[in-house]
This record gives C-alpha cells, sequence and structure tokens, in this order.
C-alpha cells in the first residue's frame, strides 16, 4: 500500500500534543498495511499518542507483527503501541468496543478509532484533537460528506451512491443532522465513551459506528464534523458481507423504536 498521508496540519500547541490520545485500530488479516500504518501514525508530532491494535487471531500473522511493531517502537518507560489479542473474529463492532474500552481503562482522554487499510488520512488526526479541544466536542466525526470531504476516485459511482444513501436512511431514521453518521473515523472523549456503555452495545458489525454516535447525540454530547479524503483500500479484502450488511440497516430501526419506548441511553452527561 502507498503510505498514508502525514503532512501539512500545523502543529498544535505543546500541551494539546501531549494529550493522552490512543487510536484503536481493529485488524483482520491487515499483514500487509499494518506496518505502514503504524509507521505513519508514529512519525506523527503528537507525544501523548499510543496505537492500540485490536487483532481477531489473523491467520496472516497480524497479530504476531503487531507484536513485532509494539517491540520496535516502546521505549523505556513510554508505551507507544499496545496489541489487544482476542480468540477469534467477532465483529468490527465488538473490536472496537473492547480496544475503546482498554484505551479509556488505560487513562486516554481521547480514542480515536481508525481502520488500518489506509482509508482514512493520518495527517487529519492532529485537526481531530484540535477541534475537540478547542471547541469542548465530545465526538469529532472525520466526514466525508461535509463541504471539503471526498471519496476516493477509485470508488464507482454505484458505490459512492450506496455510501450516500446509507448515512441518509440512518440519519433520516434516527433523525440526526450528522451527515457521515456511518463514518468509522471518529475520535472521542472518554467521557463521552464513558456514557455511551460500549459493554452494551448491541452492534458487532459497521452498524457499531451508527449506534454510538446515536447513543452520544441522545446522552446529549455533542458531535462535530471536519472534512476528510477517503481514500480506498490499496491491499487485502473488504470485511463487509451479507450478515453486516443485514445488521447496518435494521439497526436504525431497533436504535429508534428503543429511543422511542426507553428514552435516552447513555444515562446522564457527567465530566
Amino acid at each position: 500500500m502507498s503510505a498514508p498521508r502525514t503532512s501539512a496540519a500545523a502543529p498544535l500547541p505543546a500541551e494539546w500534543g501531549r494529550t493522552p490520545l490512543t487510536v484503536v485500530m481493529p485488524t483482520y488479516n491487515e499483514a500487509q498495511n499494518l506496518p505502514t500504518m503504524a509507521e505513519a501514525l508514529m512519525a506523527l508530532p503528537l507525544e501523548g499518542l499510543r496505537l492500540l491494535v485490536v487483532d481477531d487471531n489473523s491467520p496472516d500473522g497480524t497479530g504476531t507483527i503487531a507484536d513485532q511493531l509494539a517491540d520496535k517502537y516502546n521505549e523505556p518507560g513510554r508505551t507507544r503501541m499496545g496489541v489487544l489479542h482476542r480468540t477469534a473474529k467477532d465483529g468490527l463492532g465488538r473490536a472496537y468496543a473492547a480496544g475503546m474500552t482498554r484505551a479509556v481503562e488505560e487513562g486516554a482522554a481521547y480514542v480515536l478509532q481508525m481502520d488500518a487499510d489506509g482509508s482514512h488520512p493520518t495527517d487529519k488526526i492532529a485537526e481531530m484533537l484540535g477541534v475537540a479541544l478547542a471547541t469542548g466536542a465530545d465526538v469529532v466525526v472525520g466526514s466525508r460528506y461535509v463541504p471539503g470531504g471526498t471519496l476516493s476516485d477509485a470508488w464507482k459511482p454505484h458505490r459512492k451512491l450506496l455510501s450516500r444513501w446509507a448515512n441518509a436512511y440512518a440519519s433520516g431514521i434516527l433523525g440526526t443532522r450528522v451527515r457521515d453518521i456511518t463514518s468509522g473515523f471518529n475520535l472521542w472523549s472518554a467521557p463521552a465513551l464513558r456514557a455511551v456503555r460500549l459493554d452494551t452495545v448491541d452492534s458487532a458489525g459497521y452498524s457499531f459506528q451508527v449506534e454510538t454516535k446515536y447513543r452520544a447525540l441522545r446522552a446529549g454530547f455533542t458531535v462535530m464534523e471536519v472534512p476528510i479524503h477517503f481514500e480506498d483500500r490499496t491491499a487485502g479484502v473488504s470485511k463487509m458481507d451479507l450478515a453486516v450488511q443485514l445488521e447496518s440497516v435494521a439497526m436504525p430501526w431497533r436504535l429508534r423504536s428503543r429511543a422511542l419506548g426507553h428514552g435516552a441511553p447513555g444515562g446522564r452527561r457527567a465530566r
């Protein structure tokens, strides 16, 4: 894969750069992509950044590669990379929930969700953290569908149309103004993640992105969007199977039904 972009954004103030930020990156058969992604993240001028790889027992050896990378990047007295090994492929949503829970338990003030396939731009991470710290937003979404957001030219028209429809479908049912509610590139504050109650999230697949944002909104947290360029993966294959697609179609209706019947999920907002 080509190296993710790591240039550009103006540096954050030093105290902001030291903010404890954990990038949670689920992996399943990402042996070709992970070394490049880890290198790009470790090169960012963010002293407080840490990478947590959540590997679902990848048969291609991604977990072993992750351990080797952790040995490479960790320093005496400073853990820059960790690996959470899970015993089986159990869904993207559950991998994220496990990793994000651990990140908060280990002291992260902010947690960033990011794919391992190079589709999310590493050079936007500092900007997303800066937006959260400057505005007090609890969730910052890397958005393909706000002004300035773009999609890979490798995406065919029907795929772009399907992605836009999925966002309109979920947001329309749930009544949100988030333009990219299905985005998997999101920065979360620790208080927002605690209120979302990751241990009770139902979504096993990609609908995790919708369910968690909706819970945050219902609990009164502020969600902001910043434009990104979403690139197509250059190595490996997508993990989107039929079961995941069906869950994504059904989940917005389930969330709406629960909200109408039980009020706001996630509890009260607390700092």
